[in-house]
């Protein structure tokens, strides 16, 4: 449904206002001043900010240029206990979608935030669709590899590129299809325009369609206005659909339908829309499968197949982990103010011996990890886990007498460090749920 974020020093009243608005479905964030609020901004991005006017160390009305400066897509409600007229004016000068009084304007509150919701929503992808072509930085030159296997996999991208036919993209998780759908984008004639992408897994059957297709106002409850999809945000421009082997079966035949004849029906509508989209779509499945079990659509997969390329696991071009190495350690050891001069032999052929499950995603999170580990500039085996210095360690008798308990507190220190706290992006780094890294930190007292 979206993210809102609430400021409010009145613990009773913040606690009842999360309550009421996490039951509606949204992802709820909470902070007590100003000061805790800019904070959660630096971390997270909700599309609507409840703000109290009165905060302990500052005014919400003054509040409201600064979360607009961080956040200038996001919407801001201002509640007071007791308004007057100067204050709502200057709010809405200062950039507020509202100003509401507490206790009276109670029934108020979730209609707007849906209003609010809606705004921002459309604002934030109006923005990633609307931005200039996807940059230089997605390009056939920068795909890193020299194996023949993704080599081949570049000279096929290449001559597609050129071609207005759509693309399916196969593949294991991590092996960098949306790189190639855009640098396809980047080398076509679309270029100028619209690159969209949405993963198909990522939402439930009805949300994917009100995405892709938008839908008119009344179509369903909080549907207060008329939402272009994606797919006209992308028109003219090129739309990546990942993980469409994800995609419900009575979903596949209205995207067969704009396949074939480019047009498609809102939520809601009666009158078809118009529009000229390129269509890449990516899945880690095997299709013939699913179209063997029912799951997809036969006549869907031949009309995105029309020109498919398989990216190679990372396992299958061990040769090729010495360069992405070098071009993370590269990007991501600038970004933490890290020098590295040198990568050990030995902590190469560890990684070339490894089984990577999530390929060149799962192999930079390990990079990234092994440069907050590093305390000099020399990359080593021993900034590595356990179990690929060593993958049988278990029956390994010179590891028995380690207190495992102990590295992992020491480790969870220095991710958490490293974070400055967040416990968000140290779950994610450390490859665990945000959940069981709070069981952690208070099973360890850190």
């Amino acid at each position: 449904m979206g993210k809102v974020l609430i400021i409010d020093d009145e613990k009773q009243i913040l606690g009842l206002l999360s309550r009421i608005i996490g039951l509606e479905g949204y992802d709820v964030f909470q902070a007590s001043t100003c000061r805790a609020g800019l904070k959660q901004l630096e971390q997270q991005t909700p599309e609507v900010i409840l703000c109290d006017v009165c905060l302990p160390d500052g005014s919400g009305v003054e509040l409201v240029r600064e979360l607009k400066k961080l956040r200038p897509h996001s919407e801001v409600i201002l509640l007071t206990a007791h308004g007057n007229i100067p204050d709502g004016v200057q709010a809405i000068k200062n950039g507020a979608f509202d100003y509401i009084t507490k206790g009276d304007d109670n029934n108020k509150i979730l209609p707007l935030i849906a209003k609010a919701m809606e705004k921002a929503t459309a604002a934030y992808r109006q923005e990633k669709a609307t931005a200039s072509p996807v940059g230089r930085q997605y390009s056939f030159d920068t795909i890193v590899g020299k194996s023949p296997a993704i080599q081949e996999a570049i000279a096929l991208a290449r001559k597609v590129a050129q071609t207005d036919v759509p693309v399916l993209l196969t593949g294991e998780t991590g092996t960098g299809k949306e790189v190639f759908a855009q640098s396809i984008h980047q080398h076509s004639s679309r270029s100028g325009k619209a690159f969209v992408a949405i993963n198909c897994s990522s939402f439930s059957r009805d949300l994917l369609e009100s995405e892709m297709f938008g839908h008119k106002a009344g179509a369903f409850t909080g549907a207060l206005k008329e939402t272009k999809g994606l797919f006209e945000e992308a028109d003219n421009g090129t739309i990546f659909l990942d993980e469409i082997g994800e995609m419900a079966f009575d979903l596949q035949a209205k995207l067969l339908r704009i396949l074939e004849t480019g047009e498609f029906i809102k939520i809601g509508d009666t009158r078809p829309v118009k529009v000229n989209v390129r269509v890449i779509a990516a899945t880690n499945r095997d299709l013939s499968k699913e179209i063997a079990e029912g799951h997809f659509r036969e006549d869907l997969f031949y009309r995105l197949s029309v020109f498919q390329i398989h990216l190679p696991p990372l396992r299958e071009r061990s040769e090729d982990i010495p360069l992405h190495v070098k071009a993370f350690v590269t990007a991501l050891s600038a970004k933490m103010g890290k020098e590295i001069k040198t990568i050990s032999p030995d902590y190469i052929n560890l990684l070339k011996k490894y089984t990577w499950k999530g390929n060149v995603r799962e192999l930079r999170n390990m990079v990234e990890r092994s440069l907050i580990i590093a305390d000099g500039d020399v990359l080593t085996p021993d900034s590595l886990p356990l179990n690929i210095q060593q993958p049988n360690a278990a029956a390994n008798d010179a590891y028995a007498g380690f207190d495992l308990s102990g590295v992992e507190k020491m480790h969870i220190q220095k991710v958490l460090k490293y974070t400055n706290g967040n416990k968000t992006e140290t779950s994610r780094l450390l490859g665990i749920g945000l959940t069981t890294l709070y069981r952690k930190i208070e099973e360890y007292g850190l």
